[in-house]
């Protein structure tokens, strides 16, 4: 039996105005788009980039939770920012969602839609591995 795909939209209006999902479900895996450091609810965007990385796994940990997935069940991660120099110090929030889990990573240097923009991650799941959550930072 296969399972439908699912869509699944986080009310950013960046999704209505490109044409995409914030995360799809296909089966037992979940493919969450890269997501930025806007809170949808004002559209509001932090100057700081350790601000913007914590909102940014607000926004996935919604959507994987809407998935039926967590954190937990993360295996691939990728991190999308326009400064080299702006990573290290989202270290200790990065490794505070997927330290434990360890997925594989990989970091690109590369421009992003917005100018305020400086962080963008994406990330690919499984879907209820019934696996621990791993706490977000609040």
């Amino acid at each position: 039996m296969t399972e439908r795909r699912q869509a699944i939209l986080s009310g950013s209006v960046f999704e209505e105005r490109i044409g995409y999902a914030r995360a799809v479900v296909d089966g037992d895996r979940v493919h969450v788009s890269g997501t930025t450091g806007f809170d949808y609810v004002d559209m509001t965007i932090s100057e700081d980039v350790v601000e913007q990385a914590e909102q940014c796994l607000r926004n996935i940990g919604a959507a994987l939770a809407e998935a039926g997935s967590s954190f937990a069940d993360v295996v691939r991660v990728r991190y999308l920012l326009p400064e080299r120099e702006d990573f290290e110090p989202c270290w200790p929030v990065l490794r505070a969602c997927f330290g434990e889990v360890r997925p594989a990573a990989t970091m690109v240097v590369c421009g992003l839609a917005d100018p305020r923009m400086k962080i963008e991650i994406e990330v690919y799941a499984r879907r209820g591995s019934g696996a621990a959550a791993v706490p977000l930072i609040d």
